[in-house]
């Protein structure tokens, strides 16, 4: 099983059970940005408690490894929990919202898209997306979400909603590695208009 299937799979569950989702993280970031390698699914479900043993009997034990145990425990502390597909050694990450003003605004602006050519899948907005890689970089510091970042903002930089990034990183206390970002991106407009380099690192805010 390919990654794309992989993800085709999950979406005719969570569709046909009505369950409420966004694609977020690498997938959505290659969606909207630059190509790179990824083995992970990121996945945030609205899952009620009701729905769990649903949820797991879409998964078949003879493909698949998901503790019920596991997922009871995430529905209730609004945390995560993996799907492992053991045959090909792809995972899906699936996170409960916590009922945040973000994860409402995020859900708010979903976008229908067609990541295959035989299936489409809601997926979180690029700005959303971004704002997320924000706040992982801000909690670990790794340069990979400033290049998905540049990424995003160089192959769908002409449809985001700058002032959305904007007012939720000023927000949340990222103000300062938001505009970096964008001088960075500035900078490397300026300095190579036909070469693409990954914008420059902010500074810890």
């Amino acid at each position: 099983m390919a990654d794309r299937d992989l993800l085709r799979y999950a979406v005719e569950v969570l569709e046909r059970l009505g369950l409420r989702y966004l694609v977020t993280g690498s997938v959505a970031t290659i969606f909207f940005g630059e190509p790179r390698f990824t083995v992970d699914i990121d996945i945030v479900v609205d899952l009620p408690a009701e729905r769990i043993r649903d949820f797991c009997a879409a998964f078949p034990p003879e493909e698949f490894y998901l503790s019920e145990e596991a997922v009871r425990r995430a529905v209730r502390n609004r945390s995560q929990f993996n799907i492992i597909h053991p045959a090909s050694g792809l995972k899906i990450d699936v996170m409960i919202p916590a009922g945040t003003l973000f994860d409402h605004s995020r859900f708010a602006r979903v976008r229908r898209v067609r990541p295959g050519p035989d299936f489409e899948a809601i997926f979180a907005s690029p700005e959303d997306v971004i704002v997320k890689k924000l706040e992982y970089y801000r909690e670990g510091g790794s340069q990979k979400h400033l290049r998905d970042i540049g990424g995003v903002l160089r192959i769908s930089g002409e449809k985001i909603d700058y002032a959305y990034i904007q007012e939720c990183a000023e927000r949340l206390g990222w103000g300062e590695i938001w505009r970096a970002i964008l001088e960075g991106m500035e900078a490397e407009r300026t300095e190579s208009p036909e070469q693409g380099t990954p914008p420059s690192s902010p500074p810890r805010a």
